[in-house]
């Protein structure tokens, strides 16, 4: 390769590494944010004494906060996939290597545990207003369903690298 035809690709290199650091920075952004407006929401809704239906106010917004922290973690990963097999990245090769050492602290990028803790927190007011029992199930149906789909989530971003990594591999034997 020339410098001419290598200076495309670290601009590119250089945008993918600006992804990343971008995204990352605002994937906690949008978790403070959006748990301030949960809890913003939640404390109204308590403070009004609504009725328990009200609960699945704040419960949207945890879950759309959820959600676009999910989007900006995958598609971090996804650029670091990338880069590990098209541009022979040393950090993402040497990061997927590293993994987590035993004993070392785990860090949680989709911040499950808050998520679950917020959901179940979410619950109290309804129950505080004593909900008819299919209040009760309704209400406590969708803050189940969320709860699967944060654990679901969890399950599926843990094996996320290796099967991009692999399909990174597919695309650049057939392409």
């Amino acid at each position: 390769m020339t410098a001419s035809t290598e200076e495309p690709y670290a601009a590119q290199y250089a945008a993918l590494r600006a992804t990343i650091r971008e995204r990352g920075t605002a994937r906690v952004y949008v978790f403070v944010a959006g748990v301030i407006a949960w809890a913003v929401l939640s404390a109204a809704i308590a403070a009004l004494s609504s009725p328990p239906i009200a609960t699945l106010v704040p419960l949207l917004v945890l879950a759309a906060t959820f959600e676009a922290v999910y989007a900006l973690h995958i598609g971090v990963e996804r650029v670091g996939r990338y880069l590990e097999v098209f541009f022979d990245d040393e950090w993402e090769r040497a990061a997927l290597a590293f993994g987590r050492p035993r004993r070392a602290p785990k860090i949680d990028p989709l911040f499950v545990v808050v998520f679950a803790i917020a959901a179940l927190w979410n619950l109290m007011p309804a129950i505080v207003a004593q909900p008819t029992p299919e209040e009760l199930v309704f209400i406590g149906g969708a803050h189940a369903l969320f709860g699967v789909r944060v654990i679901f989530a969890r399950y599926a971003a843990s094996k996320q690298r290796e099967i991009d990594r692999e399909r990174f591999l597919a695309i650049k034997r057939h392409g």
